[in-house]
């Protein structure tokens, strides 16, 4: 009982930070309508920025920095100062960012936001010298003595500081004039602006508001949660399995929800170390956690998640149905030929990168772009069929290509079973649950030492009628053989996706993205549907998954992590989603593409590539959601259009 008692004030920190996350983002989703999965990379911002000010009393910003001290700066001012930066941070997303989306279509928000968290994180490591940096104590180093435990008084503190923000941030929406305003834009929108109400101004003080608090229990949080350059970015989801879990409705429950997740955690890591308990769930247990909870929430609570109202008619983005596929096909594949036969070393390897990168971002195309339904799982769906080719041809010896087919064939059952939720919730929703269910994947599978080998994830060498297919002889970093290989399976997959798409099933898919009722009421079996799509989708990245695993000959944990799983819809997004021809660009930015390595080989620039697609992402969804596919397409009718005019 010592030891429970002792576990569960140690999840008091934790739970504090996914508590005050959890009532950011209910009262943000009050006020502007948007799930902001970038909470936690404000708070991420604040915590570094305080590290640095009482280490070297340098303020740091997104690009320059101020010498506020040859001293480190006192402990209080640096907090105040970083509370304020993150505060600034949030101020700006909303104007640059939020605000132009505010009548944009879910998947839009969903990008953007995305897109802001990538970036925040991408800029603390190259501002911040994250090696060997300490955050020194805030609060008070005493304890109490609790029926036979030490418990310490920092972590009832932090509980005391979320649980205020919460009551805080309840009594503003319930009486105070700004906050009673903000619920009534909440719900009609277009009344509160008739009546005065400037919907613009009340997000403001709401981004204002969540912003603050998130960086300050956060930063008083960092000296028992540690330092970590991305940690506080993925702290957002436990936050939003509890803002689901209160419906979207309730700070007070969504707090409460979120410190009891926290103590849930701490509990599991104590009964992960008794004797008998399974020792490949040892680790990770508690990423899966929040990813229950989002299913709980949103299967059982679903229905009752209110929808925001809005101005105006959201559209998605326009979709152009594939024509003349073949002798598309066969052009592109003389380009990556021709490609792979003019390049040799990282180059050639970056071709052939971006040719399996583009499969993957294909089946984002797929399931995102015609389908509608917001997946943040792709590179999860990609390892799990990787990993499992490593048994495949390792422990079960299964040749190729049959090792493919069957690992790719467990990634589709994977993403069915993702795809279930989406009979039931869809938009920014489902997105919450695809991106906790790539983590929980990832840290219970990927990054289990119990389930993945300290030399890694090996995997056999393809042959085929006794030809060698490896990806390496000798000097030769990629061979032809291996290349071709690569070619011939894109090229065959993207050739039966675009008849697919240009058929019936493709119609299908439009009609369900377009009005599920009017699907419905015209004979289509919605949930069907929807299950082919995520089946397709898994099982084109799943290809992938194993291309990549060929072309590396052993896998690990960062060959699928969710920063590039993150980066690879970015690139699908910024090449357009909704357009074949955008997978194929998607492939040629995508992580160690052909503009990876003309970034890092060429002009020593590749650490900056995360920051650069995070933000070709922000500016693609706020400019032009089309992508660059789509905005090519609209200049080429546009011209074609003046000729026949004049």
């Amino acid at each position: 009982m010592d030891q429970l008692l002792l576990f569960v004030t140690l999840g008091f920190a934790g739970g504090a930070v996914y508590a005050v996350i959890a009532a950011s983002i209910v009262s943000l989703y009050a006020a502007t309508g948007v799930l902001n999965f970038a909470q936690g990379s404000l708070a991420l911002w604040a915590v570094w920025v305080v590290a640095e000010l009482r280490q070297s009393g340098t303020l740091v910003f997104p690009v320059g920095s101020v010498q506020l001290s040859s001293q480190p700066l006192p402990a209080w001012p640096a907090v105040a100062l970083g509370v304020l930066s993150a505060a600034g941070l949030a101020i700006a997303a909303h104007w640059l960012v939020f605000r132009p989306l505010r009548t944009a279509p879910p998947l839009s928000q969903v990008v953007a936001s995305v897109g802001l968290m990538l970036a925040i994180a991408a800029l603390v490591p190259l501002r911040f010298s994250t090696d060997g940096v300490l955050a020194p104590a805030l609060l008070t180093d005493r304890t109490l003595s609790v029926g036979g435990t030490v418990v310490n008084v920092s972590d009832l503190l932090l509980l005391v500081a979320a649980l205020t923000v919460a009551v805080v941030l309840s009594v503003y929406f319930r009486f105070t004039r700004l906050g009673v305003a903000t619920r009534a834009g909440a719900e009609d929108e277009l009344a509160a602006r008739l009546t005065g109400l400037s919907p613009d101004r009340l997000a403001s003080v709401m981004w204002l508001l969540t912003g603050a608090a998130t960086s300050l229990v956060a930063v008083l949080a960092a000296p028992t949660l540690g330092l970590d350059p991305i940690g506080y970015m993925f702290y957002v989801l436990p936050g939003l399995a509890a803002a689901l879990l209160a419906r979207l409705t309730s700070v007070i429950i969504a707090c409460l929800a979120g410190v009891g997740i926290g103590v849930l955690q701490s509990v599991l890591l104590l009964l992960s170390s008794f004797d008998g308990w399974p020792v490949w769930a040892q680790a990770g247990l508690g990423d899966v956690v929040p990813f229950l909870l989002v299913i709980v929430a949103l299967v059982v609570l679903g229905r009752h998640i209110p929808a925001r109202g809005a101005l105006g008619t959201v559209r998605m983005p326009a979709v152009e149905l594939p024509r003349r596929p073949l002798p598309a096909a066969v052009a592109l594949a003389g380009a990556a030929a021709l490609a792979v036969g003019l390049t040799s070393g990282s180059w050639r390897f970056g071709v052939v990168t971006s040719i399996i990168m583009a499969l993957i971002a294909l089946s984002l195309v797929v399931l995102t772009g015609y389908l509608g339904q917001i997946s943040l799982a792709a590179m999860a769906f990609a390892g799990t069929a990787g990993f499992l080719l490593s048994r495949a041809t390792m422990s079960w010896h299964i040749p190729f290509p049959l090792s493919i087919v069957v690992s790719a064939g467990a990634a589709t059952l994977v993403g069915v079973v993702v795809g279930l939720p989406a009979l039931r919730v869809r938009g920014a929703q489902l997105a919450v649950v695809t991106l906790a269910g790539a983590v929980a994947l990832q840290q219970l599978v990927f990054a289990n030492p119990a389930l993945t080998p300290f030399e890694g994830n090996l995997i056999a060498d393809p042959t085929l009628f006794g030809w060698d297919l490896a990806v390496r002889r000798g000097t030769d970093l990629t061979t032809s053989a291996f290349a071709t290989t690569v070619i011939v399976i894109v090229g065959v997959l993207t050739l039966a996706v675009a008849r697919i798409l240009a058929g019936a099933t493709g119609q299908s898919f439009l009609a369900v993205r377009s009005n599920e009722r009017a699907a419905a009421s015209a004979g289509i079996n919605v949930a069907r549907v929807k299950l082919t799509g995520f089946a397709l989708s898994a099982f084109l990245a799943g290809v992938g998954g194993c291309l990549i695993g060929y072309s590396r000959s052993q896998l690990s944990v960062e060959s699928f992590n969710i920063i590039v799983g993150l980066s690879v819809l970015c690139m699908a997004y910024v090449g357009g989603i909704t357009r074949i021809s955008g997978a194929l660009i998607a492939g040629l930015v995508a992580p160690l593409g052909v503009l990876y390595t003309l970034l890092n080989g060429t002009l020593g620039l590749g650490r900056y590539y995360t920051l650069i697609a995070a933000c070709a992402l922000v500016v693609t969804a706020v400019l032009n959601p089309a992508g660059i596919a789509g905005g090519a397409t609209g200049l080429l009718r546009g011209h074609t259009r003046r000729e026949v005019t004049s």
